[in-house]
């Protein structure tokens, strides 16, 4: 019905995967090798390495998330040819280890984007949040670090800003047709990630923002190896998404779900909430269409708050994804059990 993991990040030794095993009915995890550079190949030895140390703590590295898209690539710059040959390395050494599914972002310049990474919450907790009208923290020390606006950010920021979602779209086309190709030989399922916020930030090119813009992209490749990663954050951030009809609409083309909760404020303002909260996003609603599309995939709580004064990166700690987690498979439950 779902398969329940969680993320976990090798390099953050403060939730090790003995954790992870002890929360109930998780079978794996999705994971990443965040110390290489998107200029080089994720190597067969690399891998097999982190899924042997996943699977001897009794679970499954079932979701890579992920090998991040070098920049020459989303610019279509001239050299973006041999980071694609790159990526296809990466794709060829996940499937030698059995990984299958790959979750990837086409975001230009960032991530995904926060203004605000401890907002307190009424209950003394502390969430994630966005505010379009304050982006201008992200010049701040104290922004985060994959986003932080340095010189050097900027510049490539402002080459985004000078391109349209048209032109993004034709760099993505090109990157699809290269690697769908390999991704079919390696039995690697091929999951983007929306757009997270789906509005422009900072006047860059959004692609993967609504129904719309994921049939188009989806349109692209017919391969049932290039799919979608269903994140019901980044879709219910925008009001007028109607997640359960996407969820029926994409469902043979979900291959990873992100389940997160968002409370939406004032335009291109929201903040992040418990998932049993579930503040605009309706869980049960969404999980009951994937469930009664026949959608069998990985799922994960994604982002937590940050709740009894544990510490550790924004978004990330153990004991409200735990929770999510709970909430999750409780839903689930629930939706079986109808008549």
């Amino acid at each position: 019905m779902m398969q329940l993991i969680m993320m976990y990040f090798p390099n953050a030794p403060r939730i090790p995967l003995r954790y992870l095993r002890q929360v109930p009915r998780l079978v794996g995890v999705a994971s990443v090798l965040d110390d290489i550079a998107p200029d080089q190949p994720w190597t067969v030895e690399r891998v097999t390495a982190l899924r042997d140390q996943i699977e001897a703590a009794g679970l499954r590295w079932l979701v890579v998330e992920s090998i991040p898209v070098h920049e020459s690539i989303k610019l279509g710059a001239p050299d973006r040819d041999r980071f694609i040959d790159v990526y296809i390395q990466g794709i060829e050494s996940l499937g030698a280890a059995g990984i299958p599914v790959l979750c990837y972002n086409f975001m230009p310049g960032l991530g995904w984007t926060r203004t605000d990474l401890a907002m307190p919450l009424p209950d003394g907790s502390t969430a994630l949040a966005f505010d379009q009208n304050a982006l201008g923290k992200l010049e701040r020390d104290d922004a985060m670090e994959h986003l932080r606006l340095t010189p050097e950010r900027r510049a490539l920021i402002e080459q985004y800003a000078a391109m349209t979602d048209e032109d993004l779209f034709a760099h993505y086309v090109y990157f699809i047709n290269a690697i769908v190709p390999a991704a079919e030989k390696a039995k690697v399922k091929l999951a983007i990630h929306p757009d997270d916020p789906p509005w422009s930030v900072l006047g860059t090119p959004r692609i993967v923002r609504d129904a719309e813009t994921v049939a188009r992209l989806l349109a692209v490749s017919s391969s049932p190896h290039h799919g979608l990663t269903f994140c019901t954050g980044s879709f219910g951030a925008n009001p007028a998404n109607d997640l359960p009809a996407m969820a029926r609409q994409f469902a043979d083309r979900i291959h990873f779900i992100h389940a997160r909760c968002v409370k939406t404020t004032a335009s291109q303002v929201f903040h992040e909430v418990a998932h049993a909260d579930a503040g605009d996003v309706d869980l049960f609603a969404i999980l009951d269409a994937l469930i009664g599309a026949g959608v069998d995939v990985p799922m994960r709580p994604d982002h937590g708050r940050m709740i009894w004064d544990e510490d550790g990166f924004p978004g990330y700690g153990l004991y409200d994804r735990a929770l999510g987690a709970q909430y999750l498979l409780g839903l689930i439950d629930a939706i079986a059990r109808q008549p």
